[in-house]
């Protein structure tokens, strides 16, 4: 599968990069990112810790801790570092420079999900396109994954039939449907009607009935659009701005970014993607509105300063693809060394 992903790309022209793993920069703005240090732990935590006048007594009030603001610039890199959650704003340097690239490799978020669709540890697969709109982001991640699949079927056809055997008594007969047939594309505007008429019918049914627009889609939203309502993967596309990153190019509406959802399913979401915004001065709007420090994105944002150029591109959880191709059901079990919250073992 990993081999098939590069041979797409290698296919269609792209750069094989790679973007840093350590970096100063939070890609989403989530702030769910892994702190990188070699200062003490005390310096970490912030506590600044006083000398007890009876030493290693903890029952002596004079052992006094107080909070204080970790001093990072004696920090190896001077500055704040972390694992990164995505090479996209790197990649989109790449980009400016050699036209369309991708990168594929180890992203880490620190989010404390216990779930069958997260890990803290994967790897993603990352293009981004020069001169490239949102609709063309879409077109490439159809045929990406229309490709991997196809090569699968055909070159691994023994494994195919054992996970079908064990899996998923109808993955081959699934896959092959996702090869032959169009992939679905509605605007985030439409998806919120069709599933509000949904729920209206009876809302029991529902773990998250209330649906506005606005609203984040939950994976039981997802799926219901995939697997019930179009029985096929679905673009859901021009999101609500407030609840995407602050990277992703506004609509003239001024409601929505050109940002994408790629839906499968049995999985939910399986790619994310968007055009970004080259505009410099909505880009510092936005990072402003984000409560995002400009200084720490001076380098990205001189790629607007000095000669922009449309750009889009998407990412692609690729434990999550093989979790869809071989029908397992839970992504821990899709990669040799798991890392989840309270687990990392080896």
């Amino acid at each position: 599968l990993a081999y098939a992903a590069h041979k797409f790309f290698q296919e269609e022209g792209f750069v094989f990069v790679q973007t840093p793993l350590i970096t100063s920069s939070d890609c989403e703005g989530a702030g769910e990112m892994f702190r990188v240090t070699t200062l003490p732990l005390d310096n970490i935590l912030g506590i600044r810790r006083e000398k007890p006048k009876t030493p290693h007594n903890p029952s002596d009030p004079t052992a006094k801790r107080e909070p204080v603001s970790a001093d990072f610039s004696r920090d190896f890199f001077g500055k704040p570092a972390y694992l990164t959650v995505s090479g996209q704003l790197s990649g989109e340097t790449y980009a400016s420079a050699l036209g369309d690239i991708y990168t594929f490799g180890p992203t880490f978020r620190a989010e404390p999900s216990q779930t069958s669709r997260h890990l803290a540890e994967f790897h993603m697969i990352e293009p981004e396109m020069a001169f490239a709109d949102m609709q063309s982001a879409m077109q490439n991640a159809e045929q990406f994954v229309k490709y991997v699949v196809a090569q699968v079927l055909r070159d691994c056809a023994m494994d195919m039939d054992f996970f079908e055997q064990y899996m998923d008594k109808h993955l081959k007969t699934r896959l092959q449907t996702l090869v032959e047939k169009p992939f679905v594309r509605v605007s985030y505007a439409d998806a919120i009607v069709m599933l509000q008429e949904e729920i209206a019918k009876d809302r029991s049914k529902w773990a998250y009935p209330d649906v506005k627009f606005g609203s984040d889609l939950n994976t039981e939203h997802e799926r219901w659009l995939a697997e019930t309502k179009f029985e096929s993967c679905v673009f859901v596309h021009n999101y609500p701005r407030e609840i995407k990153s602050f990277y992703m190019r506004d609509n003239a509406d001024g409601r929505t970014v050109d940002a994408f959802d790629l839906i499968v399913p049995g999985i939910g979401e399986l790619i994310g993607g968007s055009q970004r915004e080259e505009r410099l001065e909505v880009l510092q709007k936005k990072m402003a509105e984000f409560k995002l420090n400009e200084k720490d994105y001076e380098w990205y944002l001189d790629l607007r300063r000095f000669g922009s150029v449309p750009h889009a591109g998407y990412g692609l959880g690729f434990e999550r693809l093989v979790c869809y191709v071989t029908g397992v059901e839970n992504i821990r079990e899709a990669i040799a060394y798991p890392r989840y919250p309270g687990h990392a073992e080896f």
